[in-house]
């Protein structure tokens, strides 16, 4: 059975007519949590950094929220899906996204991918796959 998670600790953005967007933060589906690509909004401020790095830890602060809002933690996600706008970046996402996994037994899995990304400004996005704590 599937479960719809929301989260008000992570941003949800809505579609620019204002309409709820058609996907959901996150779905729980047995014992995974499957998240929808988390951006570098601050889901308090909502305020969105220019520095790249500043946005790779805000964009994996926004998926740990989920994950967490749906039964899981940091340390039990299994895979993420990296997309970053500019190649360029690479070296500079390595290390930042290291330093936030130091503190687990294993980083997840991870495949990053350089997309042309919908929103202006956004620089990096990630959406991951978490086992049920």
């Amino acid at each position: 059975m599937l479960e719809r998670i929301h989260t008000e600790k992570a941003p949800f953005v809505s579609s620019a007519d204002g309409a709820e967007p058609p996907f959901s933060q996150a779905i729980r589906f047995g014992d995974l949590i499957f998240t929808s690509a988390q951006g570098p909004l601050d889901p308090v401020t909502d305020e969105m950094p220019t520095d790249f790095a500043a946005q790779v830890r805000q964009v994996l602060d926004n998926v740990v929220a989920v994950a967490h809002a749906g039964g899981s933690r940091k340390d039990l996600i299994i895979r993420c899906t990296c997309y970053l706008r500019d190649q360029a970046d690479f070296g500079t996402f390595n290390r930042v996204y290291r330093e936030f996994f130091i503190d687990t037994s294993a980083p997840p899995a991870r495949t990053t991918v350089v997309a042309q990304l919908v929103r202006e400004g956004v620089l990096v996005e990630i959406d991951a796959v978490a086992a049920l704590a």
